[in-house]
Order: structure tokens, then C-alpha cells, then sequence
């Protein structure tokens, strides 16, 4: 096994004998700023810790933000009834009935809306009230008698201060979204303003983070589950905290509460993390500019678009394709991360899904084997630093 204390072990994986002396040399130095060593690791746990404890002493844009999030009873298991949910992620909107059995098991009725590229970027609220008002049409859901409204609980899965266990304000869009006029605004209170416009008879009750809800639809089947962590398009955890642990509480200090990190934002300033050229022209032309750093080097949403600027760097040298790009290519997030899952599963002598995606996806001329392995390698030494930056905030 490779001794992961050196930096060698991150760079001599990536030596293609046949290649020219200059193409190998840029590979090494892109594997020495892509690597992440265990000494790196230890340093990356360490601040970990430090942002952690400050971020549960008080609010602090240079921590990690340690949102309590009013959650302060795990379930055990043995609850009953049923419920409406929706489950907004950065991908899907997820609109569910779950059905609680009092046994630690639950039956889920779901149905799945790709959220459009339209309501990423204007009406995202007025997207969601259409979409639960199809479930409940074509599932026949009514108010209970006696009531107006169907309860529901939203799991949404973007950076909000809350307020209380109903209520909550957006500090940030993450994952692509831009929707105007929701920033510093309760996704309560907006989310049922478009359910009375499209008279939808549905009223939130709760609203928790994804990873909340992770956590506590893991811990009804299993109570002792202590964390509940995101990693797909974007990522994040939260955890089970002793309340007399969080200074900046002003409630009761006795019991424990789930406190949802926002990890996502862990070193804005880049004092631990690797981060490459690559990276920071992702950063620079993002949206959100200068955060959620820790996001755009693991998650699903990012992986793609920096191996992207990785290849198109050596194609700026003539090292990769001979020089040549395509349109595709040049567009930015056009390198869907999945690529990059194809691209390092591909274990053929010619590396054939490597030509495929190359040659027929994203239209770039006729490879050689050479550009091929060359495309493998960025893709695995970017990928090895998605999994041991997520591996050490795990472990943190």
C-alpha cells in the first residue's frame, strides 16, 4: 500500500511512460496541488474542530456557521400517522406521503420533479406549489375533516438561519440556484405565499435542512443515529450537540439539539485546503464568489466543471487533443461529474468509454490513447481529493 504521508504517492500513480516529458511534467505538478496527504488531513481535522467550536460560541462569517436548528427531540421509532413532505434538493423536488408504523418502519408514496432551469433561476416557489398541487390531484389528498389544510414538513436543503422549528431566513443561495428577492427572506412564509396563489391547500409546519431530515428519518429506524451527512449535489452534515456546548443558544441550555453545520462553507479562506488554479476559476465565475469553497471541491454540482478547467489548461499548452477543444467543452459545467465516474470506472486496453465520452458526448476530434489516459488521470487524482476532503471532514 502506498504510503499516504507522501506526496509521492499522489504524484507517481499519474506518469504515463509513453507520454512526452512536458505532457508528464504538468501532470506531476497538477497531482502535487490535488493532493492531499495525511499530514494535510490532520491539519484539515484540527481546523475543523477549532471552526466547529467557535461557530457554536457565536455567529461568525469566517466559521463554520453551526445553525441550531429547533430540533431537540430524536425520534424512537414507535411514532404513528401520516404525513406530507417535500424534499427539496439542488437536482429534484420530492414530493412524498410517508406513513409511519410505530415499528421503526415506514411505507413512502413519492414522486419525483426534475426542478427546471427556469425555476433554478425565478420561480422556484411558484414551481414547487404546482408540483405539490399535482401530487395531491393525482394522489386524491384532502385536508382531514375539520381542517383547511394538509400539514406538511419541507426539507430544504440550502443555507437558512432559522427563526423556529416553522420558520426560517435564506442566507445564501448554493447549487446553481439564483431566485430574486428570496435572500435574508423566510422560505416559509414564501413558500406559502405561492401555495395560496395556486390554492393549494397545504401549510408547512416544519422546515428542516436535508441532512436534518437524513438524520431523523435515519433515527426512526435506527435511534441511535448520531449524524446525518449530504454528499451529492451539494454536501453538508449535522449532528446530535449538547445544548450546554452552544454558547450563542439563548434558550434552555439543558437536553441536546441537532445542529446543522452548513460545512459546505468550512475554510472560505483557504488557510488548509488544497486549492488549485483550477479551483479558483471555478470560485471566481460562481455565483456565490469566495464561499461555500469546501462545496465546490467535493461535491457533485463542482467536481466535473473543475476537472473541466484541469483539461482545458493542457490544452492551452498543446499537451492534450493536440491542442483543440470544441464548443462543448469550452462551455462551463458541460463536463457532467458523472464523466467523470465513467471515465475512471473505464478499465479497457483502449480506454473505449474514455473515446466515447471524449469523442461523441462532448465532440472533440479523434483522441489517442495517450490524450485518453491523460483524461483518466486528471479524473482520478481530482476525484481521490473529493474523497479524502470528504473523508477528514467525516472524521472531524
Amino acid at each position: 500500500m502506498a504510503d499516504t504521508n507522501d506526496i509521492q504517492a499522489f504524484i507517481q500513480p499519474y506518469h504515463i511512460p509513453e507520454a512526452s516529458d512536458e505532457l508528464n511534467a504538468s501532470l506531476k505538478t497538477m497531482a502535487e496541488g490535488f493532493a492531499v496527504t495525511d499530514g494535510m488531513i490532520r491539519k484539515i481535522i484540527t481546523e475543523f474542530h477549532r471552526s466547529m467550536k467557535q461557530g457554536l460560541a457565536g455567529d461568525d462569517q469566517n466559521e463554520l456557521p453551526m445553525i441550531p436548528t429547533f430540533v431537540n427531540r430524536r425520534p424512537t421509532g414507535r411514532e404513528t400517522g401520516s404525513f406530507l413532505a417535500l424534499d427539496l434538493g439542488g437536482t429534484n423536488l420530492r414530493v412524498c406521503q410517508v406513513t409511519l408504523n410505530g415499528d421503526t418502519t415506514y411505507e413512502l408514496v413519492q414522486q419525483k420533479f426534475t426542478i427546471t432551469l427556469e425555476a433554478k433561476a425565478s420561480r422556484l416557489w411558484d414551481f414547487v406549489a404546482e408540483c405539490v398541487g399535482v401530487f395531491l390531484e393525482e394522489h386524491d389528498l384532502k385536508p382531514d375533516p375539520g381542517r383547511r389544510t394538509i400539514p406538511c414538513g419541507f426539507t430544504f436543503s440550502f443555507p437558512i438561519f432559522q427563526t423556529g422549528i416553522a420558520s426560517g431566513n435564506l442566507s445564501m443561495w448554493n447549487k446553481g440556484f439564483t431566485v430574486p428577492n428570496s435572500v435574508g427572506r423566510d422560505v416559509v412564509n414564501l413558500t406559502q405565499s405561492a401555495f395560496q396563489r395556486h390554492h393549494v391547500p397545504v401549510e408547512v409546519v416544519a422546515v428542516v435542512n436535508d441532512t436534518v431530515g437524513t438524520l431523523m428519518t435515519s433515527g426512526y429506524s435506527y435511534p441511535d443515529t448520531q449524524m446525518g451527512i449530504i454528499f451529492g449535489t451539494g454536501t453538508n452534515a449535522a449532528y446530535w450537540e449538547d445544548l450546554k456546548n452552544v454558547g450563542k443558544w439563548e434558550g434552555d441550555k439543558g437536553g441536546e439539539m441537532v445542529i446543522n453545520l452548513e460545512w459546505g462553507a468550512f475554510d472560505n479562506a483557504t488557510t488548509v485546503l488544497p486549492f488549485t488554479m483550477h479551483d479558483n476559476k471555478l470560485n471566481r465565475k460562481s455565483s456565490n464568489h469566495g464561499l461555500q469553497v469546501y462545496e465546490k471541491m467535493i461535491s457533485g454540482l463542482f467536481l466535473g466543471e473543475v476537472v473541466r478547467n484541469a483539461l482545458l489548461y493542457l490544452v492551452d499548452q498543446r499537451l492534450l487533443f493536440g491542442g483543440r477543444s470544441s464548443e462543448i467543452l469550452n462551455k462551463s459545467y458541460t463536463f457532467d461529474t458523472a464523466y467523470m465516474s465513467e471515465i475512471v470506472a473505464d478499465s479497457s486496453p483502449d480506454l473505449k468509454v474514455v473515446q466515447t465520452v471524449l469523442e461523441s458526448t462532448l465532440d472533440l476530434p479523434p483522441t489517442t490513447l495517450i490524450d485518453r489516459k491523460a483524461v483518466q488521470n486528471v479524473c482520478n487524482m481530482i476525484g481521490t481529493r473529493g474523497v479524502r476532503l470528504s473523508a477528514a471532514a467525516m472524521a472531524a
